[in-house]
C-alpha cells in the first residue's frame, strides 16, 4: 500500500508535502509581488475562454462569408464548364 501512494505521490508523503509547501511559498511571493490573487487567476481563465468562444464563432462565421462569396463565383463557372465539356 505505502508502495502504491509512493508511486502515486512521486516519492514520499512527507518529502511531497515539504516540496509542496517550497513551491506554494514561491508561487504566493511572485503572486504578491504582481500583485495576483487567486480569484484573478480564475477570472482571467473564464474571460479567456469566452473569448476564444465568441472569437471562434466569429472566425466560423467568417468562414461562411468567404465560402458563399466563392461559391458565387465557382459554382457558375463549374456548370458552365460542365455544359461546355458536355457537347463534346
Amino acid at each position: 500500500m505505502a508502495e502504491q501512494v509512493n508511486r502515486f505521490l512521486g516519492d514520499s508523503p512527507g518529502r511531497t508535502i515539504v516540496k509542496l509547501i517550497v513551491v506554494s511559498l514561491i508561487v504566493g511571493f511572485v503572486m504578491t509581488v504582481f500583485d495576483v490573487r487567486p480569484w484573478d487567476v480564475f477570472h482571467g481563465i473564464r474571460d479567456f475562454v469566452l473569448d476564444l468562444w465568441h472569437r471562434g464563432f466569429k472566425a466560423l462565421g467568417a468562414v461562411g462569408d468567404y465560402l458563399l462569396v466563392g461559391a458565387t463565383i465557382v459554382i457558375p463557372a463549374f456548370v458552365i464548364l460542365r455544359i461546355l465539356s458536355y457537347r463534346r
